[in-house]
C-alpha cells in the first residue's frame, strides 16, 4: 500500500497490514489501541478514572489530568506488548484533539506528538463524536448513509452520516446529557450508599434497580420539549422533577439523610422510561426528516456512546427503528464508552478515504475543548415541523415486558 503527503512517501510494507495506534484522553479514561486495517484489535489497554472520581461526585479535570499523565506511558507500553510490536512498527498514530476537558486532551496530544517524532509517524487528529459514530462499523457492516444518535455522559446528538467526514447534525442537548442526569440523580438518590453500586456509574446502577420495579408507575416524569417538533434534547427537567419527586417521598417516608427511599426500584424504572421515552421521540422525528436521504440505501440507526450500554434503551430504540425497515445497531458493550479502539478505527476511516489526513506538522495539531459535530441542520428540522405519530414502547406490565402504543402529539 502507498500514501503520499506532501511529497512525502508513506510506505507500507506488503507483508503486513496497516497498523494504527489510537490515543484517548478526552475525559477521564485512559484508552490507548492498535489496529490493523481490517479492523482486527491488535492490543487493547484502557485505565479508568471511575473509581477515583465517584468518591468526589463528578470528574475534576486537574485531577484527571494528573492521573491522565502518571499512567499514560505505562498504557502505551502495555498496548504495544500485548500486541507484540515495536513503535517503529506503526503506521500511523490518531489521536483524540477534540472536544473534550482541554486538560485532558493536552495530555494525550502531546504523548501523541512525542511518539510521532521519535519514531517519525505522521499523526490523525480525530473528533472525538465521530469516531463514536463510526465504531459501530469496525465489528457490522453498516454502509453509508446512516443515522445515528450519540448518547453519553457529556453529549446528546442526533446526526446523518455520509461519510467518514461528512456529517449533518440534526439535533443536540439544550442542557444536561443523558448520562449527566444519570449520574446526578443516581447520587440524590443516594443509591451509592449500597454496596454493589458503589463504584458503578449512575446510569448502570438506575438500569440495574429498575429490574426489580414492582409498581414503575409509582412516579411521573414529564415529557421534554412536548411542544417542540425539532430533533433537540433536553434533560433538566427530567433531573429536576426527579430531584424534587426524591425529597417528597423522602419527607413522606421519613428517610433519614444517610438512607435511600423504600421504592427507589419503582422511581429508577420510571426515570429510565422517562429518558427513553424522550429519545424515541426526538429520533423518530430524526428518521422521518431523513427518510428521503437514504435513498434506495438500506436503512439503519447506529446508538453508540456509554449510554448505549443500556439494554433498556437500545431495545426502544430497535424497537423504533423496525417502525421504518430500519435496522438498528450499536458497537460491542466494551466499545461503547469512551476507548483507544474507537480512535484508531476512525484515523483508518480517514485514511481509507484519503491521506490528506495525515499531519507531519506536529506543532500545528491543536486541541478544542469544544467542537462542532459536521453541518448543522438544526433550524431546517425546525422549519420541517414535522409531526409524528408516536411509536411507544414505555407502557410497563413488568421489567422487559413492554406494550407498544401509540399516540399523536
Amino acid at each position: 500500500m502507498l500514501k503520499l503527503l506532501k511529497n512525502r512517501t508513506f510506505n507500507i510494507p506488503t507483508a503486513r497490514h496497516l497498523s494504527v495506534l489510537g490515543i484517548e484522553t478526552s475525559c477521564d479514561d485512559t484508552g490507548i489501541a492498535l489496529l490493523n486495517e481490517k479492523g482486527e484489535v491488535l492490543g487493547n489497554v484502557l485505565n479508568s478514572q471511575q473509581k477515583f472520581h465517584t468518591r468526589y461526585g463528578g470528574i475534576i479535570p486537574p485531577r484527571a489530568q494528573d492521573l491522565h499523565r502518571a499512567k499514560i506511558a505505562e498504557v502505551f507500553e502495555q498496548c504495544m506488548r500485548e500486541a507484540q510490536m515495536t513503535p517503529d512498527q506503526l503506521d500511523a498514530i490518531g489521536v483524540t484533539t477534540r472536544p473534550g476537558l482541554p486538560l485532558s486532551l493536552l495530555v494525550g496530544t502531546r504523548f501523541a506528538k512525542y511518539i510521532a517524532r521519535k519514531y517519525k509517524k505522521p499523526l490523525v487528529p480525530v473528533h472525538h463524536m465521530e469516531a463514536h459514530a463510526l465504531q459501530a462499523r469496525m465489528e457490522q457492516h453498516i454502509p453509508y448513509p446512516f443515522l445515528c444518535l450519540l448518547i453519553s455522559g457529556g453529549h446528546s446528538q442526533l446526526v446523518f452520516v455520509r461519510s467518514a467526514k461528512q456529517f449533518a447534525l440534526l439535533g443536540e442537548s439544550l442542557d444536561d446529557a443523558p448520562g449527566e442526569a444519570f449520574d446526578k440523580i443516581a447520587r440524590r438518590l443516594r443509591l451509592y450508599l449500597l454496596p454493589k453500586y458503589l463504584h458503578w456509574n449512575g446510569g448502570q446502577a438506575i438500569e440495574d434497580a429498575a429490574k426489580s420495579a414492582q409498581n414503575p408507575a409509582a412516579f411521573e416524569f414529564p415529557l421534554p420539549l412536548a411542544r417542540e417538533r425539532t430533533c433537540n434534547f433536553s434533560f433538566a427537567g427530567i433531573k429536576n422533577n426527579s430531584f424534587r419527586s426524591i425529597r417528597f417521598a423522602e419527607k413522606q417516608q421519613g428517610i433519614p439523610p444517610d438512607g435511600i427511599i423504600k421504592n427507589y426500584h419503582d422511581f429508577c424504572a420510571g426515570l429510565l422510561a422517562a429518558v427513553s421515552r424522550h429519545l424515541m421521540n426526538r429520533t423518530q422525528r430524526a428518521l422521518e426528516f431523513t427518510l428521503p436521504w437514504f435513498g434506495e440505501s438500506p436503512r439503519a440507526l447506529v446508538v453508540s456512546g456509554g449510554v448505549a450500554n443500556n439494554d433498556y434503551i437500545f431495545n426502544d430504540l430497535a424497537h423504533l427503528a423496525a417502525h421504518y425497515e430500519c435496522q438498528a445497531y450499536r458497537p460491542s458493550k466494551k466499545y461503547c464508552s469512551d476507548n483507544g479502539v474507537m480512535i484508531a478505527w476512525n484515523a483508518l476511516e480517514q485514511i481509507t478515504e484519503g491521506a490528506n489526513c495525515l499531519r507531519w506538522d506536529y506543532d500545528a495539531v491543536n486541541i478544542c475543548g469544544k467542537a462542532a459535530l459536521g453541518e448543522c441542520m438544526l433550524d431546517a428540522v425546525a422549519e420541517a415541523n414535522i409531526k409524528c405519530k408516536w411509536v411507544q414502547a414505555s407502557k410497563w406490565r413488568a421489567w422487559g415486558e413492554v406494550q407498544a402504543v401509540s399516540s399523536i402529539i
